[in-house]
C-alpha cells in the first residue's frame, strides 16, 4: 500500500490538448469536463480572447479562446474543437472558467523527475505559467498551470508578461 501512496505522489496525471500544432497540458484535477464548442453569448468590453460566456447548469461560464490568448492565428471551430471546462483558483474563491483548444489529445501519467524546468527567457517573454516541459511519446508537452494562466493572464485583464513583471 505505501509503495502505490508514494507513486500517486511522484506522477501527476495532465490532459493533454493541441493547439496550432503544439501539445500542451494541465493538471487533470483541474478540469471539471469536456464540452463541444457551442456559440457564446458576448459580453462588451472583454479582451478579443474572452469569446463571451456560456450557461452550464444554471452556472456562467467566461470562454476563453487560447489561441488568441496566445497570439495565435485564430481557427474556424471545427467538430475537434473543445471546450475544456476547469476550476481554477482566483482571488481566494473557486471560479469555473471555459478554455477553447483545437483538440483533446491524451491523458499522461508524468512523473515530476521526468518534467524538464522551462526555459529561461530573460523575463522578455512571460512564461511564469509554463510549470515544465515533458517528452511523451517522442513529442514535447508544455505543460501549464491553469490558476498562474488564469490570475495573471486571463482575469487580471492585462498581458501575462505585465502581470508578472507587476508581481
Amino acid at each position: 500500500m505505501e509503495a502505490i501512496a508514494n507513486l500517486s505522489r511522484s506522477e501527476d496525471q495532465y490532459l493533454t490538448f493541441m493547439l496550432s500544432g503544439e501539445e500542451y497540458g494541465v493538471d487533470i484535477l483541474t478540469v471539471q469536463e469536456l464540452r463541444g464548442w457551442e456559440e457564446t453569448t458576448p459580453i462588451p468590453n472583454t479582451p478579443s480572447f474572452v469569446l463571451g460566456v456560456i450557461n452550464l447548469r444554471g452556472v456562467v461560464v467566461p470562454i476563453v479562446d487560447l489561441r488568441d490568448r496566445f497570439g495565435l492565428d485564430r481557427i474556424d471551430y471545427g467538430p475537434t474543437t473543445v471546450v475544456i471546462i476547469v476550476k481554477v483558483e482566483a482571488a481566494g474563491k473557486e471560479r469555473v472558467l471555459g478554455i477553447v483548444v483545437d483538440a483533446v489529445s491524451e491523458v499522461y501519467d508524468i512523473n515530476k523527475e521526468d518534467m524538464q524546468p522551462p526555459p529561461d527567457m530573460d523575463g522578455s517573454i512571460s512564461i511564469d505559467f509554463v510549470t515544465g516541459l515533458a517528452t511523451m511519446d517522442e513529442k514535447m508537452v508544455i505543460l501549464l498551470d491553469i490558476n498562474k494562466l488564469v490570475n495573471e493572464g486571463i482575469l487580471s485583464n492585462k498581458p501575462a508578461a505585465e502581470a508578472s513583471a507587476e508581481a
